[in-house]
């Protein structure tokens, strides 16, 4: 789920946090990238882009190939055991999908095409056999891969901060909740969406909201997570004025209980309170900042990480053979994984796509448009004649 109006306030408060690329210019970069998230996005594929039931293993194939040919090296990180905390967001998860079974059932007999397709997808589930038959995939191609204790993202943002890989890519908000330094979104999307990839910085996040990591994490779980419903009647943009404006969650709560309680004591008196605000009897806020804070994860400096050679059989074997898929394609793939994996990557020049500083003052007009041609041998004979205080020297200063 994420967090709900997060996206929308750096926007407004923190736009310069936010930078999009083509994915070409992400060469050089390594990615620990939230494989359960990346699943789903396989699964809900139009039915066209399947392959007998197989999008998960079609998208993490062609996917992940095109990453390496851009340059990016990607490392997927697996879900482990939820937090107690999520327990109640899984369950009520699971009753939508009953209830979109049901209605996708209904659909069948009344409704037109797109209903079932729509409900079909909203009865989608990652299963255990999606997980182990991608990493299964992922071993073949020679990317690594890693199962974390409990959240994925927690982990993808644990590797970013140790320095294992650059930035975490999920689609989830929560991975900057969990101190990811450096968020990719839109990383695994199908090319022919022709969506930019959003590179979210978390240093710059909270210089324009003007908060601190633990003022960030009130806010979000202000907003709603994966842990906690929102309050209701409280908007993204009122969340950031109360966080601000009380300085800590602790007492935007204390504020807001304060509120409630007028507003009691006016219905007692027969007047009418306008405003829609309530807080749910059990809404343990301070369990969820602790997962945010200390989350359940394998420490980086604890993880090897090591990009091999793909198994070309091994991999016609698991995709063609057991799988369908097109040998040919497949083989072609496993070149593509050998041919760049294996090659020496440059080192990024990210100074060439910044931009250039402007020039300073004290420089002559012919050097800021790059004239004179011998420029450098005529400071340097400049300083010679002056060190020396020969006459010639002077004549030549004189003329310049």
């Amino acid at each position: 789920m994420g967090i709900k109006g997060l996206t929308s306030l750096l926007v407004e408060h923190a736009p310069k946090a936010i930078q999009e690329h083509d994915i070409k210019t992400l060469f050089g970069r390594k990615v620990a990238i939230d494989a359960s998230m990346s699943i789903y996005q396989f699964l809900i594929a139009p039915p066209v882009l399947t392959l007998n039931g197989y999008s998960h293993l079609m998208g993490f194939f062609y996917r992940t190939i095109r990453m390496v040919e851009n340059g990016i090296k990607p490392l997927y990180v697996f879900d482990g055991k939820p937090p107690e905390m999520k327990a109640g967001v899984l369950s009520k998860r699971l009753a939508r999908r009953e209830e979109a079974k049901e209605e996708g059932e209904e659909a069948k007999e009344t409704g037109t095409t797109e209903d079932v397709d729509r409900f079909s997808r909203r009865t989608v589930k990652v299963t255990r056999e999606h997980n182990e038959e991608c990493r299964r995939l992922l071993g073949l191609m020679g990317i690594p891969f890693v199962v974390a204790p409990s959240e994925a993202e927690a982990q993808c943002a644990e590797l970013a901060r140790g320095g294992k890989v650059y930035a975490a890519g999920s689609e989830d908000m929560d991975t900057l909740t969990f101190s990811a330094p450096v968020l990719y979104r839109h990383l695994t999307f199908s090319e022919a969406r022709k969506q930019p990839i959003s590179e979210i910085h978390l240093d710059k996040a909270l210089e324009g909201l003007e908060m601190n990591m633990s003022q960030f994490i009130d806010l979000c779980i202000l907003l709603g997570c994966d842990y906690l419903e929102p309050i209701k009647g409280i908007g993204p943009k009122s969340a950031l004025k109360l966080v601000r404006e009380h300085g800590n969650l602790g007492a935007v709560i204390e504020h807001l209980q304060e509120k409630l309680a007028a507003k009691e004591e006016a219905k007692e008196d027969g007047k009418k309170k306008k405003g829609g605000i309530s807080i749910p009897e059990e809404w343990p806020w301070e369990e969820a900042k602790k997962v945010f804070e200390k989350p359940d994860v394998t420490p980086a400096d604890q993880i090897d990480i090591e990009w091999k050679s793909p198994d070309a059989d091994g991999l016609v074997q698991f995709l063609v053979t057991e799988k369908g898929f097109n040998e040919e394609r497949v083989r072609k793939g496993a070149e593509k994984l050998a041919k760049f994996l294996n090659a020496k990557q440059q080192g990024r020049l990210d100074g060439f796509f910044a931009a250039k500083p402007k020039p300073s003052q004290d420089r002559t007009d012919d050097e800021d448009k790059g004239k004179g041609k011998g420029r450098g041998k005529g400071t340097k004979r400049k300083n010679e004649d002056k060190d020396k205080g020969s006459e010639k020297g002077k004549k030549a200063k004189t003329k310049k």
